[in-house]
């Protein structure tokens, strides 16, 4: 039975961040005392580390401030629980912010927990094959037999638009992803090429690799950086940072350098990286670059936060544009790569290098 509730408890890696709590209508939050003396801030141009009381003003994330709505499932994950809460009569899109939080409990992309909990975290057996053809019975508004309970444990805090399942496997946590209905059969192969074209060009790309299965030549799979031996990682995408949701193109590439510039305790290093992702997204054609797609850790040894390890890289020729623009260009060339380069000042030498390389790798003239 869900319960509507009016507060919850932040937590991280068991430390009580803050509350968070409905008041007349609005979604209020506020650090506990202990965590200014000794945490850091969620989100740093947002949330700054003070014993204030925060309430967003911004209707984006139904009164909630960005950062605690990455905890929530998107697409494939809010289809899921949608689907599954629908068989109890419940009309999830109805539920209060607080309420979906409390769902979603400790099963949420990042580091971050709620409580009081309402989620089922039981484990979970699972065969891969099966659970892809199951997920392609929902995608196809079938599914009637699929054990929706089953599948929103395994990834019912996801977020895009392919089916997803977060699994455990050798001691380590990994998100696998399995074929939504416009891509073929072999979309896992395609985006471990993708992976590993982007790793040849240099760029920090998170592990990875293909899970075998008898249906395709497997699925891709992707190691949880927000997940280590040691606990959970704080993580905040970059459209979490700036209030802003990633359904709407609204952000230039610029925005990201602009963010690194501002919070990265490693700047130069990050603002290069980052510049190689940008080139490696025209290049090779993937246009799902938006603002959900970037995120940013919080470094407990460097006490600050940095660029994450690259994600979701993939070519997309069904795009038309990139979702996130270089300069205002929605299908940008190699002159604006070069101006956005002389517009942060990034070493000539340094950005020449990476075309040239990225030209060779990808087979590019």
């Amino acid at each position: 039975m869900i319960r509507e509730v009016q507060s919850l408890r932040v937590l991280y890696n068991g430390r009580e961040v803050g509350i968070l709590s409905e008041v007349e209508g609005e979604i209020a939050f506020q650090y506990a005392e202990r965590w200014v003396k000794s945490g850091f801030s969620l989100s740093p141009f947002s949330l700054p580390l003070s014993r204030e009381i925060f309430i967003s003003k911004k209707p984006v994330f139904q009164g909630l401030y960005g950062v605690f709505h990455d905890s929530l499932p998107d697409g494939w994950g809010e289809l899921l629980i949608s689907r599954m809460l629908a068989k109890q009569g419940v009309n999830y899109a109805g539920l209060s912010p607080l309420t979906k939080l409390a769902l979603v409990s400790a099963g949420g992309l990042g580091g971050l927990t709620y409580h009081p909990s309402q989620a089922d975290d039981s484990p979970v057996d699972y065969r891969l094959d099966e659970l892809a053809a199951q997920a392609a019975g929902i995608l196809d508004d079938g599914g009637a037999d699929a054990d929706l309970d089953k599948i929103f444990r395994l990834g019912g805090s996801s977020g895009g638009a392919r089916p997803k399942a977060h699994i455990a496997d050798g001691g380590d946590e990994w998100i696998v992803k399995f074929p939504c209905r416009i891509d073929p059969p072999d979309a896992g192969l395609s985006e471990f090429e993708a992976n590993r074209a982007a790793e040849r060009c240099g760029i920090a790309v998170n592990e990875y690799r293909l899970f075998p299965s008898s249906l395709c030549s497997g699925y891709f799979g992707a190691k949880r950086f927000d997940r280590t031996p040691d606990g959970r990682v704080h993580t905040v995408s970059l459209s979490a940072l700036l209030e802003t949701t990633h359904r709407l193109p609204n952000l230039d590439y610029m925005h990201l350098f602009q963010v690194i510039s501002a919070i990265s305790v490693r700047r130069g290093a990050d603002l290069r990286e980052a510049y190689r992702r940008m080139c490696f997204n025209v290049l090779y054609g993937n246009k799902d670059d938006h603002g959900k797609n970037f995120a940013f850790l919080y470094d407990e040894r460097l006490r600050g936060y940095v660029l994450s390890p690259a994600f979701d890289l993939t070519a997309t020729p069904h795009k038309a544009e990139h979702e996130m623009t270089v300069l205002g260009q929605g299908n940008p060339t190699e002159r604006d790569l070069r101006a956005i380069a002389r517009e942060l000042k990034l070493p000539e030498a340094f950005c020449s290098a990476a075309l040239q390389k990225f030209r060779a790798v990808l087979g590019l003239r």
